[in-house]
């Protein structure tokens, strides 16, 4: 990941700014505010500005006046109610926003989250970096048989070689090929002064999805837990769950209060149909429960089963 020193300037002026504020602030958020946290080769996430703490979603949650109650002990107890009983609007009272560099394959998947306000690097007004996702061997792996939108075994010797190759091959004759319809370098030099370039609309299309985007993103506390939910779960494709981590530190950092409930109820805590609590009743009181017998799909079964240690019920 580089920046321009043009960038780096411009944060290290951010960063030196003393302003005074009546506003709730996060210490912890406060002193990465604008810093560069590197993800994956090139990519990067900025925390730019946010709104609230946890003392904001007690105000909202009482409709109270003030900074909440003075005992963070009783805040911690009503933010862990509101979290476990699923009360939504206290956690939109607070907001944050993110300056991130992703590739554009993860952009696409990422924007599916329709809750936030975005503002995308536009290539119809700049060219696009030189810069490229490949990823590390160890995250070069074949189609999963068994999940048709996971990864299975990881590739090896000279095919994962081939496959690097072809990635950065096709990325770079592909960027090589826009340069040369622009009529222009990614320096800002001329190719050719007898020529007119392609619109830099036009050019951008036959760009590889590894090509690295940036965009500001704009979400309220609820929805980024929404986000990190999903994002975050080991199921989740490996290069969208290395910004969430990112994120997470940032929750954590913003609102820890909330990031514990958030942490014990949402991301370690299980859901469980009637179907399923009927079926933890009946093992609990020693009575013998099949698969058959439970009115459950496999994969639910395998998920009651899994969720509470009993894999020695597990259907193959």
């Amino acid at each position: 990941m580089k920046l321009t020193k043009e960038q780096q300037n411009e944060i290290n002026e951010l960063q030196s700014q003393q302003n005074k504020t009546k506003r709730v602030i996060s210490p912890q958020l406060e002193n990465i505010l604008f810093d560069v946290i590197p993800i994956l080769d090139h990519g990067f996430i900025r925390v730019i500005d946010y709104m609230g703490d946890d003392s904001s979603i007690v105000q909202a949650a009482r409709v109270s006046y003030g900074k909440g109650t003075k005992k963070v002990s009783t805040d911690s107890g009503l933010i862990k109610y509101l979290m476990r009983h699923w009360h939504s609007t206290p956690f939109e009272m607070c907001e944050i926003k993110y300056h991130i560099k992703l590739p554009i394959f993860i952009a696409r998947q990422w924007i599916r989250h329709r809750t936030a306000n975005v503002n995308e690097y536009s290539a119809r007004y700049s060219i696009l970096d030189k810069e490229f996702y490949l990823p590390s061997k160890e995250n070069l792996a074949a189609q999963s048989k068994n999940n048709r939108q996971g990864r299975g075994e990881v590739l090896s010797g000279d095919q994962a070689n081939e496959v690097l190759n072809l990635l950065k091959n096709d990325a770079e004759r592909t960027y090589d090929n826009y340069e040369t319809m622009l009529n222009e370098r990614y320096d800002g030099s001329v190719i050719d002064e007898k020529k007119s370039g392609l619109a830099r609309e036009l050019a951008r299309m036959n760009l590889t999805l590894n090509t690295y985007t940036q965009w500001y993103w704009k979400t309220d506390l609820l929805n980024l837990m929404n986000f990190l939910r999903l994002r975050a779960d080991s199921h989740a494709q490996f290069e969208i769950r290395a910004y969430a981590d990112v994120m997470l530190d940032t929750l954590k950092k913003w609102v820890p209060i909330t990031y514990e409930a958030f942490m014990d109820y949402r991301v370690g805590g299980t859901e469980i149909s009637s179907k399923g609590k009927l079926v933890l009743k009946d093992l609990i009181s020693g009575k013998n429960v099949d698969i058959d017998s439970s009115g459950l799909s496999k994969r639910e079964w395998n998920e009651l089963m899994s969720a509470f240690d009993l894999k020695k019920k597990i259907v193959k």
